[in-house]
This record gives C-alpha cells, structure tokens and sequence, in this order.
C-alpha cells in the first residue's frame, strides 16, 4: 500500500456497480489516486443511486455485487496499491417502506421492540394522544379518505405467519396482540381457538419470544390446504366495503404500536428525529453502545479482514455527541488494526468527518479524525477567485431584479424563521416542551410560559452562526461560547425586550451550565436530553435553510452559493486563503481538499467560469438586461402570473453562463435538446427547493410550466435562437478565463496542505448541475484513451476545451506527490510575496521539508490580463514587471517546472512571472540545488 496521496469519489449504484469499477482501476493508478473514496456500499433501499438510505447495515448491497464483488474490486485495487475510503451513514436508516426489519419490528412490538431504543424515539409525547405510539406519516392523504377509498388492506403473509396492512409500499405490521381480533372474525373454531392465545400476549413478559411460536402454528394453518381460506375470509372483514368493514379496521389499527397519518402531519406532530426533515430517513441512537456495535458490526468486519482502508463519517452533526461517537470509533478501528493482513498493518487509516465549518469556525481537534471532507477548502478557493469590485454592482442588479435583500443573511434568516415553523416545527415543538419542564423545576422559572419560550427559541437558532455547538457534561468551550453569544445578540435584535429575559434562562440551561454542576437525578437528565435535541436542532435548521432554501432564493452570484460555502461573504484577499493553509498543515495536514462532490450544486469548472462575472460585472449587467428584452418574447402574454419571474430569469442566465457545454451551438438541435433535459430537472428542483412560487410540498404547476415553457422555448425554437445565440457567445467569451481559474484551482487542491479529493469523471472538465445531473454516467473510455496519449504544451493549449489539459495538470502534479510525498503531507508552507503592476493577480507560495523544496505559482482574477485571448493562458508580456520574491533557499540552485523542460534561475532573488507562466497558464516548479546542479 501507499500512502495517503490522493482520493477518488466513486457514486455506486445499480447502474454502477463495484464489478464495474474493477477494469478501471489501473486508470486510476495511471491518473495518481492512492485511495478511492467509495459512495456507501451497506444495503440500500432497492434502486437507492446514493446508498444513504440503508436498511440493512449488516450486508454489503446485493445490488451492487454484494461481498464477493467487493473483495473483487479490492483485489484489484491491491494489485495497484490503491486503498478503499468508505463512506458510512452513522446517523439514520430508511424507514418506512418495507425493508428494513429493525424498523418494521418496532412498528410491530412498539417500546417492547429489541430496536426500540436503536431509533431516536419519543415514546412519552408530549401529546397525550400519542403516548407510547410511533407517529407513521406515510399516507399519501387523510387517514379517513385513505380508509374510505380502500388504500390500506388487511394482508397475511402465509409464509411467516404475519398479518400486516399495506399502503402503497408501505407495509405496517400487525402486533401479534391484536391478531385475536382477526382470527375470530374467520369464524373458524380452531383459529378462535388459537386467537385466545394471542390474546394471552398482552399480559406475557416474554411476548416477544412466545409470539414466534404462535405466528409458527398460524403458519401452518394458513396454508390453503389448511385453514387458508377461512384466515381469506377473516380478512374480507376488514376490505372497507361498508361502513362496518371501515370501522373494524380502524379499530384494528387503533390497537397498534402506531398511528398512520397523512404525510403533512409530519411536520407538526413528528415524535421520532428525522435526517433534516426527510420522513423516510429516521434518526439512529447510535451514542447507544448496542446501537453502535450492530451498526458498526459489518464495517468493523470489513477493516478487520483489509477490506477498508479509511472511514468517512456522513452528517456527523446529526449525532448526540459527535465528539463522543468519532472518538470510539477511533478506539473501536485501532483495535482492529493488527487483525489486518500484515502488509495493511503500518498503514495509517483515516478517518473523515462531513462537517460543515462557519465563519470563523475551526474543526475541535481532541474528535481523533483526520479532518473534514473539505467543503470549508471550495469555500475559501471561491473566495480567492471573486473579485471585490463586482460585489456592489452584481448585488444591485440583483436586489432591482428580485425585489429582494442582496444581503444572504437577511435571505437565511427569512429561511430559518419558514422552516422552524413548517418543516421542523416538531422538532422545534418537542425542544420547547423539553425547555418548558425544566422551567417548571425551578422555582424562579416556573411562571415562564411555552408560548414566550417557543419564541426565544425559534430567535436564537434563527441567529445561529454555525450548524451546531458541542456543549455536554463540561459545558461549551470557548469556540461554542462565542458562537453562541452571537446567537444571543442577534436574538435581541429581532426578539420583543420583554422576552430579553428568557435568553439568559435559555443560555443557562442549554450549556453555559456545565451539567456536572447538576445533582445527579431526572433534572440532570432532562437538561442533558434538552440540550442533545436542540444541538440535533440547529444543523438541520441550518442546512435546510442555507443549502436548500437560501442558496436557491439569492442570485448576486451563483458561483457563491454552495453546500459548505459562507454564501454571507463574497470574496477573500490572498492573505486569507495563505493563513487558511497554514492552519490547516498545523492542525489537519491530511484533510482532504475537495473542489467537486456528490451534493454540489454546480460543477467546479462551472463555479470557476461563474467566478469571472465578479470580474466583469459591469458587462453582465448590461448584458442580463438585454437578454430579458429579448426574453420577453418568449412569455405567455396571457399568464397572470409572469412566468419566469425577472428574479427566476436572471438565475437562469447565470446557470446557463455557466454550464454551456464548450462544444454546443446554438444551432446544433441535438445537442441543445440533450442541455434542455438536464436544465428542465435543475429548474424544477430550484423552484420548489426556492419554496417561493412553487415547492415540493405545494407545487405552482401552472408557474413550473411557464418557467418549462420559456426554457424550452429559448434553447428549442425558432424565435428564442438570438437570445440562446448571445448566451452561448457569452459563455464563450468568458470561457478561457473560467478555465484558468479552474486550471488554478486544480493545481492548489493538489499542491497546498491536504489531501487532494477529486470527484468522478471531474478530471475533464465539470459544468455539472445539481444531483441527479452531478451523478451522471462517466465517459471513462474517453478518459482513458487521453491519459495515454502524449500531446506536447502547444496541443494541450490549442484543444483546451475537450478538457484533456485539466486531467493532464492533475496526473503530473499526482506523479510528484507520488514521488515526494512526505514534502506534499509534511513539507511547511510559506506564502510568497508578489511585487510589480501584476501582483494582486498571482498567488505563490512554496513547500519545504529537509532539502525538498517546491514552488507553486497561479493567477488569479486574470480576466482583465488574459484580455480576447481565446486560450485560457496570460501572453507572457503582460505581466509587466511582475515579480516573485524568494526566500533565500529557492534563490540558491536553478528552479525546474513539471509542465516544461525550460530552468529558471532567480535574479536579484526575484523570478519574473514573464518567464515563469511562459508556457503554461499555472506552474509548479522543483528547487534542484547548486551542489547538485555542479556534481556529474
């Protein structure tokens, strides 16, 4: 094996599968990837395309070749020396549906379940119509109509012994307690017979056990040969075909561990934690020592047996105690370390969390992982390529356009106040009855109503600045202090004063009082659990807000609203981004760099092409609005609701700017049709994610279809071929200088402290739309047949567009890693001074370590340099007298580039940037010392 270098994204699904992966593996050694980084691979809902939902952790997906296949794969894998990252779901399983039998055993057994306590369940509602019921909001629509319109049927399962009602493909259990009722309807002497002795369940301890015994008779019985057509008769009883037949079901369903509902009631009445607000997805008690064992059993089996070479650690701020759980599951795998095969046993095995970094926010570094996924690194290299100067202009375009706040977190706040009170107003409701009982301990807070703390509540998570605070036994620390004092302050600017009060009880209680202070006993238990749910709170409030609602309301520039972006800030100087690298080499030298991901909203060459408008936004601005004149034709004139609204337009032609395909004009039918299904799914999921004229809940049909009708229009017909034809020559135009800044970022993933993490297919280039278009099929036979050719500079540069140079940079960059890796992981970092008319456009700095020493130099905000050039590469005299200034030991020997065969040698300790950006748009350049240059 090798070491940590370099990883790989692999999205596994149906339609790929891991026996689909093996042939290209010796690809992915070609192109430098020491790791793949693999998709969750444990049983997944049937057709899952992302794996997230599991049902079954105890397997690896049939699906997707099972075992078997993944030992094939890891084989071949091995033979390259490339490891396997996998990426694991440790906060929730699918629910609902009928595969996961943990689940489906607690809609059937309730409380008494053995799985009981491994979903996050609230048994004692606060509802007294819902104590010790699981609410099961799966009906398609009311309860009554559901049951009056015969959608929910009585079945028995003559191979288990089991009756269970079905909605759709929702299958809801029948508690083995009730069967009596259903037995006796048969009016069959030796099926009441056995009903008695259902009945006796209720009052067995041990009903559990004895049931199985009972479901093994009814098996038998139930054969058709049997008593098979009496249990068919039973079951008549309850088709609903009258009133009497409604009312006998409903009484049956009544008796159940459960109580179905309409899906909206989700929202309100929810009584189990969710993943975000997604009802299918139910929240795992994995801080539970028998909760993680049994979802844990398979993987740990897989690192034993040197199958699994590195953890990533999905959604890590759903759990109760992130630190807690990261921290045994470090001590869990290193158990397992010397149960490897003896060649894995020196290997380090890494371990990755997704978590989503705030301004300011650091990652704690006691959690024992190695880092973060690197959503804060695409954050800070967007930043880096935004050009202040285009904020004030872009942002009012946009407010004029909008009618709205250019301000994103004026537009997050609005969005955490809508969703606290739609979507997760359950789970806001139970941390508020929660926060109400403890108000009721105290004799100081006992008048506190749940209506005033409800309010508080709702204001201070609507301030929060980051996803969530670790806060437990000790308290918060003083990272989580500041942040929540934050939330505190913001709180009272928008709470009314006389609730001011309640945020220093709110403080208190939800962890600036350490809970060791507390006596042990209930109160102590109820604050910690207070305080669990609300810190599960704020990171679904977050996200749903910011990546699902925010980021798809404001539109100053897209290219700075994505997953784990500050979207609040629109560019960094360099100086930032150089603090930002050194941090990160002193704390977490192995965090990976992504610049792509399976939850991106756009692609990363989409977002760098994106990122010149901030260069040239007085021209954009001229130009959106000629395109709306133009646009206006394309609208229904008779829509009352003007279709897409200016605001929706102006998004469009930002996403059209920056995903053109660089081989599509504006004329090729084909192609455009191709484009027009891609952007018909990123429209609708913009709009209903947006949840302004439209949404998933309560979809505008009639406001979707003119929005579908105008894009159709302008990529499809006749008359929208001047307007589609002057997007397609803007694209072009900003082209070249959208591919530099990707060129830029490609080499400083792979060059700064890190790891570099590339996502599939994303070494040609990557205009992708949000998933499910960011998850298409790769062209790896076309990828393959460029790594094996060898074009010179001159060609790579003349055919930029069909992407062969990005993956070029990114296999010659991986090839020095490969061969000084310990410079790239532990070489310091140093950020290089830049003088002359240029310098506010170069970023440089150098790695060192011993006498191995590195130089990286690449342009930045470039578009006004690179002028018409139709080649994404700065003419060589325009960078003036722009120089690079050395520290002493770079100065010392002939500097040689992996992108050319020319040396530099340093003058008066400075390089000029003329000489060392000649050939090639970025460089990387190798320091070959005096002695060593002297010596035969």
């Amino acid at each position: 094996m090798n070491d940590l270098r370099a990883t790989l994204r692999l999205q596994f699904h149906q339609g790929f599968t891991l026996d689909d992966a093996v042939p290209l593996v010796q690809y992915f050694s070609r192109l430098g990837i020491s790791h793949i980084y693999a998709s969750p691979l444990l049983t997944a809902r049937p057709g899952s395309m992302h794996g997230y939902d599991v049902i079954d952790p105890t397997r690896i997906n049939p699906e997707l070749g099972g075992e078997p296949a993944l030992v094939r794969l890891v084989e071949a894998l091995r033979s390259y020396r490339i490891g396997l990252i996998l990426d694991i779901v440790s906060n929730h399983m699918a629910v609902g549906g009928d595969g996961n039998p943990w689940w489906l055993d607690v809609l059937e057994w309730g409380a008494g379940s053995p799985y009981a306590q491994f979903f996050d369940i609230q048994w004692q509602s606060h509802d007294p119509a819902m104590y010790g019921q699981l609410l099961v909001p799966f009906l398609r629509c009311d309860y009554g109509e559901a049951l009056a319109a015969g959608n929910i049927v009585l079945h028995f399962d003559c191979s288990s012994g089991a009756f269970h009602a079905q909605h759709f493909e929702h299958r809801l259990p029948i508690s083995p307690p009730s069967y009596g009722d259903i037995l006796r309807s048969s009016g069959d002497a030796t099926l009441s017979a056995l009903a008695r002795r259902f009945d006796s369940l209720r009052d067995d301890p041990q009903a559990w056990y004895s049931a199985q015994a009972l479901r093994a008779e009814l098996q038998q019985l139930g054969q058709p040969e049997a008593r098979g057509a009496a249990i068919q008769y039973a079951l008549q009883q309850y088709r609903c075909d009258d009133e009497a037949c409604l009312q006998r079901l409903h009484n049956l369903l009544e008796r159940q561990h459960y109580r179905v509902a309409n899906w909206r009631t989700a929202a309100d009445d929810i009584n189990w934690r969710r993943f975000f607000d997604i009802t299918e997805l139910g929240g795992l008690r994995v801080e539970q020592a028998a909760v993680f064992e049994a979802t844990h059993e398979k993987i740990f089996e897989l690192i034993a047996l040197g199958l699994v070479d590195g953890l990533r650690i999905d959604h890590v701020d759903g759990l109760a105690n992130p630190r807690a759980y990261c921290r045994r599951l470090r001590r869990r795998v290193d158990s397992l370390l010397d149960k490897r095969p003896p060649l894995l046993q020196d290997q380090p095995f890494p371990i990755y969390v997704e978590k989503i970094l705030g301004h300011g926010e650091q990652l704690p570094d006691d959690w024992g992982v190695d880092g973060t996924t690197g959503y804060e690194f695409m954050n800070q290299l967007s930043l880096l390529q935004h050009d202040p100067r285009g904020e004030a202009p872009l942002s009012e375009l946009w407010s004029e356009a909008s009618g709205r706040s250019a301000d994103f977190l004026d537009e997050a706040r609005t969005a955490r106040q809508l969703v606290l009170t739609s979507s997760l107003a359950g789970d806001v409701e139970e941390v508020a009855q929660g926060l109400l009982q403890i108000a009721r301990h105290d004799l100081y807070t006992r008048d506190l109503t749940l209506g005033a703390i409800r309010r508080a509540l709702i204001e201070l998570i609507v301030h929060f600045p980051v996803y969530r605070t670790y806060a437990g036994a000790c308290g918060r620390s003083a990272q989580d202090q500041a942040f929540f004092a934050q939330a505190l302050e913001g709180a009272r600017t928008t709470l009314a004063e006389a609730d001011w009060p309640l945020l220093d009880h709110l403080d208190r209680w939800l962890g600036a009082q350490p809970l060791r202070e507390l006596p042990p006993g209930p109160a102590r238990q109820l604050r910690e659990k207070v305080l669990i749910r609300f810190q599960q709170l704020t990171s679904p409030a977050a996200a749903k807000a910011v990546e699902d609602t925010a980021c798809y309301r404001s539109g100053v520039l897209l290219s700075r609203y994505d997953v784990g972006f500050d979207p609040q800030h629109f560019s960094a100087p360099i100086e930032a981004f150089h603090t930002r690298c050194a941090e990160r080499a002193k704390h977490f030298p192995d965090n990976l760099l992504a610049t792509a991901t399976h939850d991106h909203k756009r692609g990363e060459d989409s977002r760098a092409r994106l990122a010149v408008l901030s260069e040239r936004a007085t021209w954009f601005v001229e130009r959106s609005a000629h395109w709306r004149e133009l646009g206006a034709a394309l609208r229904d004139a008779h829509d009352e609701q003007p279709a897409p609204t200016v605001a929706d337009e102006l998004l469009l032609y930002q996403t059209l700017l920056g995903s053109w395909p660089l081989e599509l004009s504006a004329d090729d039918s084909d192609g455009l049709r191709g484009y027009l299904e891609r952007l018909l799914r990123w429209q609708e999921k913009a709009l209903r994610e947006a949840k302004l004229a439209s949404s998933w809940s309560a979809p505008n049909s009639q406001y979707e279809a003119g929005c579908r009708t105008f894009l159709e229009r302008l990529l499809s017909s006749a008359e929208g071929y001047e307007l589609r034809g002057e997007i397609a020559a803007a694209a072009a135009q900003i082209a070249p200088a959208g591919a530099l800044n990707s060129l830029a970022q490609s080499l400083l993933r792979m060059s700064t402290p890190g790891v570099p993490d590339l996502y599939q297919g994303a070494e040609f280039w990557d205009f992708s739309l949000v998933d499910p278009d960011n998850r298409r099929e790769v062209d790896y036979s076309a990828r393959i047949a460029a790594i094996t050719a060898l074009p010179t500079l001159d060609e790579l540069l003349a055919r930029w567009q069909d992407g062969h140079i990005k993956q070029w940079v990114i296999s010659h960059v991986l090839a020095i890693r490969y061969a000084r890796p310990e410079l790239f992981r532990d070489g310091d970092y140093q950020a290089l001074r830049v003088e002359g008319q240029a310098a506010g456009h170069v970023l440089a700095f150098s790695r060192s370590l011993g006498n191995m020493h590195l130089l990286v130099v690449v342009p930045r905000l470039a578009s006004e340099l690179l002028g018409d050039s139709s080649l994404p590469h700065i003419p060589a005299e325009r960078w003036g007298d722009t120089r690079i200034v050395l520290p002493q030991v770079l100065a010392s020997g002939s500097l040689s580039s992996i992108f050319s065969t020319r040396a530099l040698h340093a003058h008066q300790g400075s390089l000029a940037l003329s000489d060392v950006l000649a050939e090639f748009p970025v460089n990387l350049l190798l320091l070959k010392p005096a002695t060593q240059e002297a010596s035969p």
